[in-house]
């Protein structure tokens, strides 16, 4: 994607995040939240994640990840942490499975309570988190707005309708974001979050074996790039992990995009925003 279209993503990503990700449960949300009651909050999520990231730099895409599935579902409320007995919460649900990076929400927040017992809730304990993993990996900064009340009710059922599957048409994903009362445009932006992480190869070996080109392939994906695929994710693998944005996994940059633009995108919904042509300017 050519720097002049991706500038104003990047410049707008946070913007994002504070229109829709950081809404929630009919909080009334603001900048210095906690000035009062926990005013080193931001400080001391950064301190444990500037930890993290120096010893697991990897878990600044599933953490950011995490962030997106829980605003997705019921509005920014870490319903998506909650834990059910019968299995049947969130984090439970299919789509949660591959969710990475509890055990450092749950290192942050003992940080936080101990410096301030019950006053940061575990919802914008995550809306910070997210905000530090993509510094950290070299994306833009943000003023979290904090507020949010913590959700009670986690549903195994709601993802499966509600986060947008790797495997969506154009579609499908403009219809699912706009439920969410985000743009088209918001679409292409938080696409880009796929710069950083990793992917197990179940997600998008379909396009490698049973689609409808030549040899099983996608014929919407770069043909070198099906190649390089199949020599790391064999038929039936679910353990391999592939990068996303491959040679930039770690930095938070526009390579994505450029990506897109040459069929190289790793899941069918990547493929889709060429599918588009709004969608396609942005990319």
């Amino acid at each position: 994607m050519p720097s002049s279209k991706l500038s104003p993503c990047l410049i707008f990503l946070h913007l994002i995040f504070l229109v829709f990700f950081l809404n929630s449960a009919n909080a009334q949300l603001k900048v210095g939240f906690y000035k009062a009651t926990c005013p080193k909050a931001d400080a001391i999520v950064k301190k444990v994640m500037d930890q993290v990231m120096k010893v697991a730099p990897s878990l600044s895409g599933p953490l950011l990840r995490m962030h997106f599935h829980d605003c997705f579902v019921r509005g920014c409320d870490g319903s998506v942490l909650l834990n059910s007995s019968t299995g049947q919460a969130e984090k439970d649900s299919p789509p949660n499975l591959s969710l990475r990076g509890y055990q450092i929400i749950d290192r942050v927040k003992a940080a936080l309570e101990k410096e301030c017992p019950g006053v940061v809730s575990c919802a914008d304990t995550l809306a910070i988190v997210a905000r530090d993993v993509t510094v950290a990996t070299m994306g833009p900064f943000w003023e979290v707005e904090t507020g949010r009340r913590d959700g009670r009710v986690s549903n195994f059922s709601e993802p499966l309708t509600n986060l947008p599957p790797f495997f969506a048409n154009i579609s499908q994903l403009i219809s699912m974001f706009r439920s969410k009362g985000l743009s088209v445009k918001d679409l292409v932006v938080l696409s880009g979050g796929h710069t950083i992480g990793t992917s197990h190869c179940s997600s998008f070996t379909s396009r490698l074996y049973n689609s409808t080109g030549k040899d099983g392939t996608d014929p919407t994906l770069d043909s070198e790039y099906i190649e390089k695929l199949k020599s790391k994710c064999k038929v039936g693998d679910q353990t391999t992990l592939v990068e996303m944005d491959p040679g930039s996994v770690r930095t938070f940059d526009n390579s994505y995009y450029t990506l897109v633009a040459k069929r190289r995108g790793l899941f069918q919904s990547d493929a889709a925003l060429l599918d588009n042509s709004e969608t396609k300017s942005l990319c």
